[in-house]
């Protein structure tokens, strides 16, 4: 079967993006010119927990019984769920096009127990899993629409492709692209653009600790939030206080 090979980007840059987080990139992305990077419908299952690495994809489609008919363990290797797993190295992130469906459960324990021992970053499936009990135990970092008692091959999908590009919550994510994802949910960031949002983000929202310090301390909204320009020569005083450079 022939499956294409993603192109990872340098850990230590995909170690930056989960620094960012899900929303701040999602908000530098928008000012950049990408605003549509939030996969709605994953939401986090992981509370508190800040995943981020490149994505391998799992593409699923409506079902048609002359391209696939299999039952749970016909042919198991007809069954593409198990092929994108084959793909996934230390720290990757599979994201499925589900279609948003609920009752299709695209993993279940076993599978998730095999993506626990490759050492996965996350799972994002705009759609569902199954055997949640045992999934919730594994600890794995996870963004679903939900749970359901069904195995994906008994319902109405069926997995086409493997590292393709998908719409997984409504965004055209590329095998390969960075998620980075949180409890404000699932964010895509292109690799391309990976540095300049980093940089972007450390320059727009780079004095947010300050501000939150003011505004905690009962300060103006209209000073500290955004930061305005009279407060900046403060802003400074406070990183040189700490021995920071902006």
């Amino acid at each position: 079967m022939d499956i294409a090979k993603i192109k990872r980007p340098p850990k230590d840059l995909v170690a930056r993006v989960r620094e960012v987080g899900a929303a701040t990139a999602s908000a530098t992305l928008a000012h950049m010119g990408i605003r549509n990077c939030f996969m709605e419908g994953p939401v986090a299952r992981s509370p508190g927990v800040v995943a981020a690495g490149p994505c391998v994809t799992l593409q699923m489609m409506p079902k048609r019984e002359d391209l696939f008919d299999e039952g749970e363990y016909a042919d198991v290797e007809k069954q593409l769920h198990r092929h994108v797993l084959y793909q996934v190295e230390e720290g990757d992130i599979v994201v499925v096009d589900a279609r948003g469906d609920m009752t299709s459960g695209i993993f279940g324990d076993m599978m998730m127990t095999y993506f626990k021992g490759l050492k996965g970053a996350g799972v994002v499936i705009d759609g569902c899993v199954r055997d949640w009990a045992k999934v919730q135990k594994l600890g794995i970092p996870t963004w679903l629409k939900g749970v359901t008692p069904n195995y994906h091959a008994q319902t109405v999908l069926m997995p086409l492709a493997v590292n393709v590009p998908v719409a997984c919550g409504g965004v055209t994510v590329i095998p390969g692209d960075i998620i980075v994802a949180d409890d404000d949910g699932a964010v895509c960031v292109p690799v391309a653009l990976a540095e300049a949002m980093i940089a972007k983000a450390h320059k727009d929202h780079g004095w947010e600790e300050f501000s939150r310090e003011k505004l905690l301390a009962g300060e103006s909204l209209k000073r500290y939030y955004p930061l305005h320009k009279d407060a900046w020569p403060e802003y400074e005083a406070w990183l040189g206080e700490r021995g920071l450079k902006e």
